[in-house]
C-alpha cells in the first residue's frame, strides 16, 4: 500500500495578496490584479500591462534586508512563501530529521539587469560593429558576479533549503508553464516511495522584465489590450487576445499522512493524483487535439483511482489564447466524456495574469481553499461565449458548491502537461 500525501501547510506572494487569505477572498470576489506595469518602463512596449506583485518586500517576513540585497526577485518570493508555508504548518515547531525533508521546486529564470547589458552593448559597438572584445571587458567591469550566480534557476531551491536546513531531496523543474505542477507531483511521488517524509514545494517566477516582455510579444502570446488592463485576461471569452504575464511564488507542505497525523498537524487536503506527458509536437503550439492534455488528465484520474463524474472541479490552464482555450476545452471533453458538462471550470488566470513557473502552485491553493470553503472560483471578463469553448465556466462570479475533489492542469510551452488531483482529507 503507497504511503499516502496529505498538504499540511500553504503560503504565497502573489498580484492578488502576499497571504493565502487575502489572495483567495480577491480571487472569491473576482477582483483583478492586472495594471500598467511599474518594475520597468514598459510605456513603449505593444504590451503595456502585467500582474506585479505589490507592497510586499522580505523584509515582511522577518529577514534582514541587506542579506536579500542580490538575490533575485523570484527568490525572494519564494522564500517569502516558503517562510509563510512552513509557519502555517508548523512542520518545524518541534524537532524533526533534516535529512527527511526536501524542497523541489518549479523555478524560472533569475530577472536580468537590462540596464547593465544595455550599457555593456553601447561599450562594444564600433561604428555598426558589435566588439565581442569589448563586450567581454564591460561584462567584467560592470557585472555583479553574485547577480549573476542567481539568475540560475536553481538557486530558489537552494536558498529555501538554507532556511530551514532541509538536508534531504533538493531538485528544481523548468518546465515552462507546468513547472510548479511537475515539482509537487515529483515532490509527491518521493515521499509516496518513502525517500522523505516531507517537502517544501511550488513554484516562483517573474518574467516582467523587457526581455520577458519582448519574446512573449514575438510570440504574439500576450494581450495588448492596454486601454482596459483589468479586462485583458479573459480566458474562454470568445473576444479573448492572449495572456498576461504575472509574478510571485506559492510553497506548500507536502508530508507523509503518518508523519503528520504523529505531530498532529491541520490538513487541507490530500494529493490524490498525478499526470505528467509531453505533446511531443511544435514547441509553441498545443497539439490540435490536445492528446498530450487529455493523457495527463486520464492519467491523473487513474494514479488517482477517480471516474470521470467524481470531479467537483477543474481549475483550467485557461491562458486567455485562442488556442490554450478552444484545445483545452476539447480535451476536458475527450478526458472526462459526458461528464465534462457537468463539471464546473474555470481560469483563475483571468483575476491574477499568468504566473509562468508559479501557475501551477497557486492554482492548486485555489483548489485546496475551493475545496475548504465549498466554493468555486468565478473566470471574470467572460462576456461573450465562444462556440468552441461550450462548458461551464463559472462566468464572474463565484458559486457555492460541493467540492470534494478538484482537478489542477497546467500546460507549457514545449508540450509539457501536468495534471494534479487534489482532494477533501478523508481518515
Amino acid at each position: 500500500m503507497r504511503r499516502r500525501v496529505v498538504i499540511t501547510g500553504i503560503g504565497c506572494v502573489t498580484p492578488l495578496g502576499c497571504d493565502v487569505e487575502t489572495m483567495w477572498a480577491n480571487v472569491r470576489e473576482g477582483k483583478s490584479g492586472v495594471a500598467y506595469t511599474t518594475v520597468f518602463d514598459a510605456s513603449n512596449f505593444p504590451t503595456k500591462i502585467s500582474a506585479e506583485v505589490k507592497n510586499w518586500d522580505i523584509t515582511d517576513e522577518g529577514e534582514d534586508a541587506a542579506a536579500w540585497k542580490y538575490r533575485g526577485r523570484h527568490t525572494r518570493f519564494a522564500a517569502g512563501s516558503a517562510l509563510k508555508a512552513v509557519r502555517d504548518s508548523g512542520i518545524l515547531d518541534k524537532p524533526i530529521d533534516p535529512t527527511r525533508l526536501g524542497v523541489y521546486l518549479g523555478s524560472g529564470e533569475g530577472p536580468q539587469d537590462f540596464g547593465v547589458f544595455t550599457r555593456m552593448m553601447v561599450a562594444a559597438l564600433d561604428g555598426e560593429t558589435l566588439d565581442m572584445a569589448r563586450f567581454s571587458k564591460a561584462g567584467l567591469q560592470m557585472l555583479n558576479p553574485l547577480v549573476e550566480l542567481e539568475q540560475e534557476p536553481n538557486m530558489p531551491a537552494g536558498h529555501v533549503a538554507a532556511l530551514f536546513d532541509a538536508q534531504g531531496p533538493n531538485a528544481n523543474c523548468l518546465t515552462a508553464c507546468a513547472a510548479s505542477s511537475q515539482a509537487i507531483g515529483e515532490a509527491t511521488e518521493m515521499i509516496r516511495r518513502g525517500d522523505t517524509d516531507a517537502m517544501i514545494s511550488g513554484g516562483t517566477h517573474s518574467m516582467i522584465h523587457p526581455f520577458g516582455v519582448t519574446g512573449f510579444n514575438l510570440l504574439t502570446a500576450l494581450s495588448t489590450q492596454n486601454d482596459e488592463p483589468t479586462k485583458a485576461s479573459r480566458p474562454f471569452d470568445r473576444n479573448r487576445s492572449g495572456f498576461v504575464l504575472g509574478e510571485g511564488a506559492s510553497m506548500l507542505i507536502l508530508e507523509e499522512l503518518e508523519h503528520a497525523k504523529a505531530r498532529g498537524a491541520k490538513i487541507y487536503g490530500e494529493v490524490l493524483g498525478y499526470g505528467c506527458t509531453a505533446d511531443a509536437y511544435r514547441i509553441t503550439d498545443i497539439h490540435p487535439e490536445g492528446r498530450g492534455a487529455v493523457g495527463c488528465m486520464t492519467a491523473a484520474l487513474k494514479d488517482a483511482n477517480l471516474n470521470t463524474d467524481q470531479i467537483h472541479y477543474i481549475n483550467a490552464h485557461g491562458t486567455s489564447t485562442q488556442v490554450n482555450d478552444r484545445v483545452e476545452t476539447l480535451a476536458i471533453k475527450t478526458a472526462l466524456g459526458e461528464a465534462a458538462y457537468k463539471t464546473p471550470v474555470s481560469s483563475t488566470k483571468s483575476e491574477m495574469g499568468h504566473l509562468i513557473a508559479a501557475a501551477g502552485a497557486t492554482e492548486l491553493i485555489i483548489c485546496l481553499m475551493a475545496i475548504r470553503d465549498n466554493t468555486l472560483p468565478p473566470t471574470i471578463n467572460y462576456e461573450t461565449p465562444d462556440p468552441e469553448c461550450d462548458l461551464d465556466y463559472i462566468p464572474n462570479v463565484a458559486r457555492p458548491a460541493k467540492v470534494d475533489i478538484a482537478l489542477s492542469n497546467s500546460f507549457g510551452f514545449g508540450g509539457q502537461n501536468v495534471t494534479l488531483a487534489v482532494g477533501r482529507y478523508r481518515s
